[in-house]
Formats: C-alpha cells, structure tokens, sequence
C-alpha cells in the first residue's frame, strides 16, 4: 500500500525520465488525473490516457526536447508529516516565474499563477521547473 500517492506519481516520472522512457504507467486516482492535466498544460508532458480497466490505471506520454526532459526538477512539497498551506499572497514564485508551483484549492487543482489571478490560496503539492 502506498502512503503517500501524489509522491509515487511524481518519483515515477522523475524515473522514467532519467531512464529516457517515452511513457510510464501508474494506478489512477482523480488528484493525479488532475495533476496529468496541469503537466499537460504547462507542456511539461505530451499527454496522458486513462484505462478504466480494472485496476484502473493512468498511462503519462513524457516530453523530450533534445533527449532531455522537459522538466529539469518535480519536487513534491507538502508531505503527509508536514502539509504546506499558503494564502494567495504568500505564494511564491517558482525559480522567479520560470517554473509552477500546483496548489490543491477549494477550486481544485490550480497552477501558482491561476491562483494569484483567482485570490484562492491553498496547500502547495509540488514545483515543476
């Protein structure tokens, strides 16, 4: 059992990245459905899919640009010991705007920057950049 998923997602894609994967497989939930999305937007990934199959899984597509990732660092921050919760005017700016930081809000899932536009602060669960 895996105490910590949003974690597992995360250490999943930095591996599959160090090993120069194109895809890595992982079981759904609707936080890392979600978290796929934002990635997806932000262009840090290529797309994801969903197989309702059971055991229902996520299937990442990662992105390349020159045989490197598009992502340098995903970092979770807020753990099960020591959650992060920021208001949105305490919500910093990753790597002075070069990176996203996605908040879990009473929203839902929000980059830094939709939730500084939206006033809506929240727990701070990784930086990408």
């Amino acid at each position: 059992m895996i105490s910590d998923p949003i974690a597992d997602m995360l250490t999943r894609l930095r591996n599959a990245a160090m090993a120069g994967l194109d895809r890595t497989k992982m079981p759904l939930s609707k936080v890392k459905k979600n978290l796929a999305e934002i990635l997806k937007q932000e262009g840090y990934i290529n797309d994801y899919s969903v197989d309702e199959a059971h055991p229902p899984s996520l299937t990442v597509f990662l992105r390349y640009t020159d045989r490197k990732p598009a992502f340098n660092t995903i970092r979770r921050t807020s753990r099960p010991g020591r959650r992060v919760y920021v208001g949105h005017d305490e919500i910093a700016h990753v790597k002075d705007g070069l990176g996203v930081a996605i908040l879990s809000t009473s929203s839902g899932l929000l980059t830094d920057r939709d939730a500084r536009s939206q006033k809506i602060g929240g727990e701070i669960l990784c930086e990408v950049w």
